[in-house]
């Protein structure tokens, strides 16, 4: 089936329809829906992931880990970046259309009857989507599935599932209207994760959130395993599982990794930023603990399975003289990460930064750690109900920053890349960022427009 057949066309417009009927927390929708189906996720076995960042990221490298190792992996992440079906994989290719056209033509009567339940009501979007990836996994009978949370944990569409262990990557303040306005308060959502008796792995750093981690796993007796956080040189020291940074090369970065059981030297991702060295470690030692729970995982396959990792739009570079750089960073947390790698893994002369946020996101925070980077900034928007318009974020931006040039407001995506460019020396860098929708949207543009 052509992916932009009308019969997929018309599906993907039937799932993106439900966007308007918001977020609702809870799980007694999809569990619903699943009976109905028959419970096929009670057929899988499961590793879930939570987390305010690099959540996916460590999704996808430990997916890529465990198909090194022989075994038939699903991967369910969110959101997508350049195709919905990117949303739902099988050994590292995406659920092919036609395949889900199929599963929507067979759920949709379903949810026909799930709405008009005074006790259910209309599921929301990423409701039915996590309800067909289940369903498509437990049918393509996979040997484990990595399966991201969308939103928090405890109330997460995702949190039907009860998996092998846990990973909660980290906590920051994000969707606070939703999950709370401390991170202690979003940590208790998303340690809703942790299952009794099963592990929670975590590469949290704060202090608090790490005493309600060790205090939950304490009440559920659950063991709780920390991923220090990796560091930049050999001096540094410490008791848990960490990665120390080796060298960085215009591929990706080398790391040594050491930890439960085993140590290793060189290891490569074809990913820059130390937080993605932590990411790492972090998928290393869930396959570590996979290891000992009946999965065989040789020693060469985690250094094949890292080298593997595919994992588009996490400052990612799609071209030199101009570098053109992309990265999905959309809260505080992830900005001023984003704002410490890149001066850090990329050499140029003026940044020019392409900017497209969403409305409900702390935006004078994210903008006073990526703006005193920027020599010139264009505002854009990305193609999505919830972005900010850009005239109202460069008003806000002049309003509460200085910048080194007036502003340049450019609403479609794609003629905003077109005026960075044209700005942008050879020597210089053009910066994508702000959203992974935005990023999203102008990578597919520009993809298309180089091939």
């Amino acid at each position: 089936m052509d992916r932009e057949s009308a019969e997929y066309r018309e599906a993907l417009e039937w799932i993106h329809g439900m966007g308007r009927f918001g977020i609702k927390p809870g799980l007694v929708r999809v569990a619903a829906l699943l009976e109905m189906l028959g419970n096929p996720h009670y057929n899988l076995s499961f590793v879930h992931i939570g987390g305010t960042n690099g959540k996916g990221s460590t999704a996808v490298m430990l997916a890529s880990i465990m198909r090194a190792a022989g075994y038939q992996i699903g991967l369910y992440t969110s959101p997508y970046l350049l195709s919905f079906t990117n949303r739902m994989a099988v050994n590292g290719l995406d659920i092919n259309p036609e395949e889900l056209v199929e599963l929507i033509k067979e759920i949709r009567p379903l949810i026909e009857k799930i709405k008009i339940d005074p006790n259910l009501g209309q599921p929301t979007e990423f409701e039915v989507v996590t309800v067909l990836a289940l369903t498509y996994f437990a049918r393509r009978k996979v040997d484990l599935v990595v399966l991201e949370v969308g939103l928090g944990g405890r109330l997460d569409a995702t949190n039907v599932v009860d998996p092998l262990f846990s990973i909660i990557t980290n906590v920051s303040l994000e969707h606070t209207a939703i999950l709370g306005d401390t991170v202690e308060a979003i940590a208790t959502e998303k340690m809703g994760i942790i299952k009794k008796g099963k592990p929670l792995l975590t590469s949290a750093e704060d202090e608090n959130v790490l005493k309600l981690f060790k205090e939950r796993c304490r009440k559920l007796n659950s063991p709780f395993y920390r991923i220090y956080p990796a560091l930049s040189n050999q001096y540094e020291l410490a008791s848990e599982p960490v990665a120390v940074l080796e060298k960085i090369t215009k591929e990706g970065q080398y790391f040594s990794y050491t930890g439960f059981t085993r140590y290793f030297e060189e290891l490569f991702i074809p990913l820059r930023g130390l937080y993605q060295i932590t990411n790492a470690s972090t998928a290393v030692a869930a396959a570590e603990l996979l290891s000992g729970m009946g999965f065989s995982v040789h020693q060469d396959v985690f250094r094949s399975g890292l080298a593997a990792t595919e994992w588009p739009g996490r400052l990612e570079l799609l071209h030199r003289n101009p570098l053109l750089i992309m990265d999905g960073a959309h809260n505080p947390a992830s900005m001023e990460v984003l704002a410490g790698a890149v001066p850090s893994y990329f050499k140029y002369r003026r940044l020019i930064l392409v900017l497209g946020i969403l409305a409900d996101k702390d935006m004078k925070t994210m903008l006073g750690h990526i703006l005193p980077l920027a020599d010139k900034v264009v505002f854009t928007r990305p193609v999505l109900p919830r972005a900010a318009e850009p005239q109202d974020v460069a008003r806000f931006t002049l309003g509460n920053f200085s910048l080194s040039a007036p502003p340049i407001i450019v609403e479609d995506y794609r003629e905003a890349l077109d005026k960075a460019l044209a700005e942008a020396e050879p020597e210089d860098a053009v910066l994508v960022t702000g959203s992974l929708y935005t990023v999203s949207d102008i990578r597919a543009y520009w993809v298309e427009k180089n091939t």
